[in-house]
């Protein structure tokens, strides 16, 4: 075959394969046999590997992902990525509806779509051509995703028509597809997905293109952000136009009422758990787009459209046991192991029941018929015990009088609701203790997580955390999946945890009622380790925001000759004990330019750790909290922000990106 044969045959074999792809994926209508479409496209790929050159950018066999990304890069949206504020009942959707009339005054007519659970992209065409994917971001800076995005094979890589166009759409994985690739996960031993939001999100912030297209991830298509002279004038023209260019988009209804548009929010919320996809509620807008530029935006949000919520689904299952976890403070914390059931877009098998008190108020017992429901579509938690299905078999639960895990004696403490394990050296404290240890806002040790800790106590290689500075390569060589290159990579990161402020030192020691923000409090009062350890319970509540039960619990913990010895092994092992904010430092920040102001940070963060910015915050004088409330000055929003940055829009909250914070410090 010669070149313009072998042209012509790639042209139409990659014509005849991209329209089947459309009406498998897209139409969900196959017309021909998987055999029949394997066998043309190993033919494609046979002709591409001897004609490379005549290769299509829209070629399907390039759905496979290419070499792994170093990075990502930014990408600003021509248009923004706006978010939606929420609603919640039908009365939040009258008063959406009321000040919508009240602004126009002309008759509505609304469309209703499913508000799918995934991630937010922008796609962008030029002349027909998939060119450019981004992740909404902040809704004006994303990332690029293209790579990940062209294994997507409901993203067309070449429209019906030449035209420019940006659309915006919603990445999921399928209920039946999350549920697979879950169970490959748990086969490997790696971390289960919470939810396919998560997945989602997660395959598409992959940096290897070639993991994104084993997701079986697909897209709806819901918008359309910028366009040349195409003349739409209402909302719904645009999903049949969108749809004509070759793009998936979900069903809608069209609602002449807010009343029609309530009644179709309940018949939604009865059958989303019969849709292959999950959903967390509806986006409702108005259709006509003339009357949608009469309304305007928010600084972030659109006023002609709003998210409506379900209320959080509820299932009913049996409680089979109530187990007790021993925590890394000896807190002992009854669990719920149930019948397995599907709640929220995962499967719930176990709720923590918190505490003694949380049982008895509830009335928990094993063997209870009780409803569950995931707190935020995120948390499992038992709501009530369904009392008319008890049939007099099932068992009270008592807490246990001794430890599950040392058999030591439990106590629980006057005025705590707590049951706690006061042995030092049970295993579950030690176990739990370490991963603290070594975990991010702790010492942040790189690589050295939770199955790596357990391996270690395993194998008898470490009893406590100061052991894991006497570690060598060839200790860790024998262990299960630890190559040379992974056992010199940790060994490295534990060397270079020596350098840490003795801030994190202090948080890692597991000291009861003693946080990040108080070890930062601590550290920067006393200057050392040593100067913390001769500190007397005054001295230590006359520091800002220091308790007295704290002060407590510090000097308590430095009587015990046990964490005495603990701090000098960590000593003798080179670890830093001393402060490493200089006099110089503070003198700089002594102005204090963030006295009195709140910041949350939500998203990933380019240019800084959320501990590094939560770091410059307080050393200029403001706090960081980790909920937006009326009284959040600010909310520092980087890539992928989620829920909080939806709050600070619901509250009118100013958000500000890195580049405006880095200009206020």
């Amino acid at each position: 075959m010669n070149k313009e044969e072998a042209r012509k045959k790639i042209d139409e074999l990659t014509d005849i394969l991209n329209e089947h792809n459309h009406k498998y994926y897209v139409l969900d209508n196959p017309e021909i046999t998987d055999y029949e479409y394997d066998t043309m496209l190993n033919e494609l790929s046979n002709l591409e590997e001897k004609f490379p050159e005549l290769m299509r950018e829209d070629s399907p066999t390039q759905r496979v992902g290419g070499e792994a990304l170093l990075a990502f890069t930014q990408v600003e949206h021509s248009v923004p990525m706006l978010s939606l504020s929420n609603s919640y009942n039908k009365e939040d959707l009258i008063d959406f509806d009321r000040s919508i009339r009240k602004l126009i005054g002309e008759k509505i007519e609304y469309v209703l779509e499913p508000k799918i659970d995934g991630l937010s992209v922008n796609l962008k065409y030029e002349k027909g051509k998939f060119v450019q994917g981004a992740t909404r971001g902040n809704g004006v800076v994303g990332e690029d995703i293209t790579r990940n995005l062209r294994t997507v094979k409901t993203i067309p890589l070449k429209l019906k028509e030449e035209i420019d166009i940006e659309v915006r759409g919603e990445v999921y994985i399928p209920r039946e597809k999350f549920t697979k690739l879950n169970q490959i996960q748990a086969e490997k031993g790696e971390t289960i997905f919470a939810n396919p939001r998560n997945a989602a999100a997660g395959s598409l912030r992959q940096l290897d293109p070639k993991i994104a297209a084993k997701r079986n991830l697909n897209i709806f298509v819901f918008n359309i952000q910028r366009m040349g002279n195409i003349s739409i004038h209402k909302h719904t023209e645009g999903f049949e136009y969108l749809r004509r260019l070759g793009f998936k988009t979900s069903n809608y209804e069209v609602c002449q009422s807010i009343e029609e548009v309530i009644d179709q929010c309940e018949k939604w919320s009865k059958k989303r758990s019969s849709l292959s996809y999950e959903i967390d509620g509806l986006v409702i807008k108005v259709n006509d787009l003339s009357q949608r530029e009469a309304l305007g935006t928010r600084s972030k949000s659109p006023r002609w459209a709003i998210a409506y919520k379900f209320p959080a689904e509820q299932q009913k299952t049996q409680v089979k046991d109530i187990v007790v976890q021993v925590g890394r403070t000896g807190a002992l914390t009854p669990t719920a192991e149930l019948e397995p059931v599907r709640v929220a877009g995962s499967v719930i098998s176990r709720a923590t029941l918190h505490n003694e008190d949380y049982i008895k108020e509830k009335d928990i017992r094993i063997g209870d018929t009780v409803i569950i429901e995931k707190a935020g579509d995120v948390i499992p938690a038992v709501v009530r015990v369904v009392l008319e299905e008890r049939k007099g078999e099932e068992k009270p639960f008592e807490m246990p009088t001794t430890c599950p895990i040392c058999n030591e004696e439990t106590f629980r403490l006057e005025g705590e609701a707590v049951t706690r394990c006061m042995n030092a050296a049970c295993p579950a404290q030690l176990r739990r203790g370490l991963i603290h240890f070594v975990s991010r806002d702790a010492m942040n040790i790189d690589g050295l997580g939770e199955s790596i800790v357990t391996l270690l106590l395993e194998n008898d290689l470490i009893k406590d955390c100061a052991d894991l500075y006497t570690l060598k390569k060839e200790d860790l060589l024998p262990l299960e999946r630890m190559g040379e290159k992974s056992a010199q990579n940790l060994i490295d990161a534990i060397e270079k945890s020596k350098k840490n402020d003795v801030e994190r030192v202090i948080f890692g020691l597991g000291i009861k009622l003693v946080g990040a923000r108080a070890a930062k409090l601590l550290a920067d009062e006393f200057k050392s380790l040593d100067g913390l350890m001769k500190a007397s319970e005054e001295e230590i509540t006359a520091v800002n925001e220091i308790g007295h039960k704290m002060a407590e619990s510090v000097v308590a913990f430095f009587k015990e000759d046990r964490n005495l010895e603990i701090v000098e092994k960590l000593r003798v092992a080179g670890v830093n004990m001393e402060s490493l904010h200089t006099s110089n430092e503070q003198d700089e920040n002594s102005e204090k330019k963030f006295e009195g102001l709140t910041f949350v940070l939500t998203g990933t963060l380019e240019k800084y750790k959320r501990s590094e910015a939560k770091k410059i915050i307080e050393s200029l004088g403001g706090r960081v909290s980790g909920s937006v409330s009326k009284k959040t000055s600010y909310v520092l929003a980087g890539a992928e922000a989620g829920s909080k940055l939806d709050k600070a829009n619901q509250l009118g909250v100013a958000v500000i990106s890195e580049d405006e914070f880095e200009k206020m410090i």
